[in-house]
């Protein structure tokens, strides 16, 4: 995982989820690409997905249940897991969780 992107566009404006308890902010690449680049608060949240994701974790700790498993799972800091195009997931965050969400 690289730890710095270059030669980038930023969006100022945050984007504030479920009363700010995810705060993100939106990274533009010159071939049209995007990623968000935020902090999800200690919470248990439902995120909908349109595209595809892959959730790159930076630091901090979650539990996820994908859309249709029964299961959670444990992910943190280094690791990272994927999410399917018009999906959803539940996401525990058990410690302030630092992310990189990556649009494919």
């Amino acid at each position: 995982m690289s730890t710095q992107f270059d030669q980038v566009s930023i969006v100022k404006k945050a984007n504030l989820y479920f009363d700010g308890k995810c705060v993100s902010h939106t990274v533009l690449f010159a071939d049209g690409s995007k990623k968000t680049l935020g902090v999800i608060f200690p919470s248990t949240l439902v995120f909908n997905t349109a595209a595809a994701e892959i959730m790159e974790l930076n630091a901090g700790q979650c539990r996820i249940r994908l859309q249709g498993s029964q299961d959670w799972q444990t992910y943190q800091a280094g690791q990272q897991f994927q999410v399917a195009a018009n999906s959803s997931f539940e996401i525990e965050t058990l410690e302030t969780l630092d992310y990189v969400c990556h649009f494919i």
